[in-house]
């Protein structure tokens, strides 16, 4: 059991690693190479990013509102061969067109992948009493950012951009074959164990309000940093030539995070824990308006990998406690309205630094923007104050 239990994990963290590392987020470190060569502006690369965004958003809305209950492998997979496929053909195009149409369908499979994989992982972990495991899987993206940006220099001295992509997508088909046997939905029945107990931790369900608009704000504001971080650190001297330094920064704090960010949530709970990685990501935001150096970007990377996907973690799972019977379902509207925010920021600021030639208004309307959605969670500390005092009473 232990063997097996293991395995799917490890299938789930490559399923990650292939549609988030790789197919969502190779783009940012690959944007400045491109942008080199064929010389488009910061609007277009924010266009290019926002048409991979509404994609996440088709993707996250289906994935939620279609009953796959019973289809989940085989849905998995399909998005993965699509991943793939997309990820491949970007290094084989160069109409900007194309780009669109392949950046879309690469953020539709990337919310298929992240949803389905989710609510399989999380139901086995559920079902096997391992919920606080849910943040080694959450960790594949990290794996995925690190692993694309310690292969990207290499693939882009000797391939170019194009061979570059094409590199990474024959990395995930490999990948792929072991998710293809590791990762199966052999149940649809998920026992809760501790039912009881999993329900006095979290806020009440009418809370969940309050927890998606946060989240959408989330969207809306780590995508800058997300899709730019690489752009900006390539335009000032003290990085130029090694700037995806910057995107590797990001994948090793990444990595580890979402393990932590569990662990501190099952200490202080979940919506304070929630309130503390929000601020501190926008702190890391706005770092280099203020302080622009190679050690300030190098810490705004750290302090976004060791956030961004912890937040997913930490309000994912605290979701799916509220509704354990429909994992994919409430994931999926979650993630919808986060593909929301990540689909508008991209755009306002590409536009925004094209018009005012820096990043600067667009980091400090994204660090704002995380920060108001620190401010609504707030409200939900109490419950979990009352939940543990009655928890510790009881036991």
């Amino acid at each position: 059991m232990k063997k097996q239990s293991f395995l799917f994990l490890i299938g789930g963290i490559f399923s990650l690693i292939i549609a988030m590392g790789i197919g969502r987020f190779a783009y940012t470190p690959l944007l400045p190479l491109m942008q080199k060569d064929l010389s488009f502006s910061n609007a277009v690369a924010g266009y290019l990013a926002s048409s991979n965004y509404a994609g996440y958003l088709l993707g996250a809305i289906l994935a939620g509102a279609i009953p796959l209950k019973q289809h989940r492998t085989i849905s998995l997979r399909i998005s993965l061969i699509v991943s793939i496929f997309t990820t491949a053909l970007m290094g084989l195009a160069y109409s900007h067109l194309l780009w669109y149409v392949l950046r879309f369908l690469s953020g539709l499979a990337s919310a298929f992948v992240f949803v389905l994989a989710s609510g399989i992982v999380l139901d086995k972990l559920a079902a096997r009493n391992k919920t606080n495991w849910s943040g080694l899987f959450y960790g594949g993206v990290g794996c995925g950012i690190f692993l694309s940006s310690l292969l990207i220099p290499g693939l882009s001295h000797s391939f170019q951009w194009e061979g570059t992509w094409i590199g990474l997508a024959a990395l995930s088909g490999i990948l792929a074959c072991f998710v293809w046997f590791w990762l199966t939905d052999t149940s649809n029945i998920v026992e809760m164990k501790h039912k009881q107990e999993i329900f006095a931790q979290v806020p009440p369900t009418r809370w969940l309000l309050w927890l998606t608009i946060a989240y959408g704000l989330e969207g809306l504001g780590y995508i800058v940093t997300g899709t730019f971080i690489v752009s900006i650190a390539e335009k000032t001297s003290a990085f130029h030539s090694d700037a995806t330094l910057v995107w590797m920064m990001v994948g090793v704090a990444a990595i580890p995070s979402c393990f932590i960010w569990s662990l501190l949530a099952k200490k202080w709970g979940y919506v304070t824990s929630l309130v503390l990685a929000m601020t501190l990501q926008s702190l890391g935001i706005v770092m280099p308006v203020f302080w622009m150096s190679q050690m300030s970007l190098v810490i705004s990377a750290l302090l976004f990998g060791a956030t961004f996907m912890g937040i997913t973690t930490l309000a994912t799972t605290l979701a799916r406690q509220m509704n354990p019977s429909n994992s994919s379902r409430i994931i999926g509207n979650l993630t919808a309205i986060y593909a929301v925010g990540q689909m508008i920021g991209p755009t306002i600021a590409g536009v925004l630094s094209s018009f005012t030639q820096d990043f600067n208004g667009a980091l400090i309307e994204a660090a704002s923007v995380v920060l108001v959605g620190a401010g609504l969670l707030l409200n939900g500390i109490p419950f979990e104050r009352k939940a543990n005092v009655k928890n510790s009473s009881i036991h």
